[in-house]
């Protein structure tokens, strides 16, 4: 091999270790979503259902019904990756949930996809329960002994965390992993928008905040 030549291959080589080595530093950084102050990055009903009040979105009221279901999504799309925050639920009837890899149902308020799910039913309700929301409509996977929920700390912070990798989704609140969830069906799309759901009914209140994300490469 002619010198120049070695010496073109040796620059190649460690260009490419050095995107590697960048792709790799990018691939495990974790970023703040919401920085605590202001919605930038995340669109929705900022006028009448979400606000932000001590460094954490709140979704809805205790002061009158929420007429239905509404969402503060990402204006980004999401595919591989673990998403961690901090939830909490106020009010006897508060229902909500996270979206992941989901879409805007067009001209609609509803949001189409996954839901790390969570409510203040009986039993803490559907805590820990991935949900498939305005497309399947039904529970996709559940805790196991899914009646008794001690891991959750009703009226107080319970930290939520979703990993989503190829087809596989789980979920984990406080500690407990609560589902381990393989995608069957080849239709379903494995990328999308994260959202924050305040769910329509009695007086309530989702709040969150400390929200973050990995991706994964």
């Amino acid at each position: 091999m002619a010198a120049k030549d070695a010496s073109d291959m040796n620059t190649i080589y460690s260009v490419g270790l050095v995107m590697a080595m960048i792709a790799q530093v990018y691939a495990g950084e974790t970023k703040a979503l919401f920085d605590g102050k202001t919605f930038e990055g995340w669109e929705g009903d900022t006028n009448k259902t979400f606000r932000i009040e001590d460094g954490a979105v709140v979704g809805g009221t205790l002061k009158k019904r929420v007429p239905h279901n509404e969402f503060l999504c990402t204006t980004r799309v999401y595919t591989n990756f673990v998403l961690k925050l901090q939830c909490k639920l106020i009010g006897p009837t508060a229902n909500a949930g996270v979206q992941i890899r989901s879409r805007r149902v067009p001209n609609h308020f509803e949001v189409s996809g996954y839901q790390a799910d969570m409510d203040m039913g009986a039993g803490t309700g559907y805590w820990g329960c991935l949900y498939d929301e305005s497309r399947r409509n039904k529970i996709l996977a559940k805790p196991e002994g899914a009646g008794k929920k001690d891991f959750v700390k009703k009226n107080d912070w319970n930290v939520y965390e979703i990993r989503c990798e190829g087809k596989n989704i789980k979920l984990t609140v406080n500690g407990v992993q609560t589902v381990d969830y393989t995608e069957a069906e080849e239709n379903i799309v494995q990328s999308g928008i994260i959202g924050l759901q305040i769910h329509g009914g009695g007086p309530s209140e989702a709040w969150y905040r400390n929200i973050t994300i990995e991706e994964l490469r």
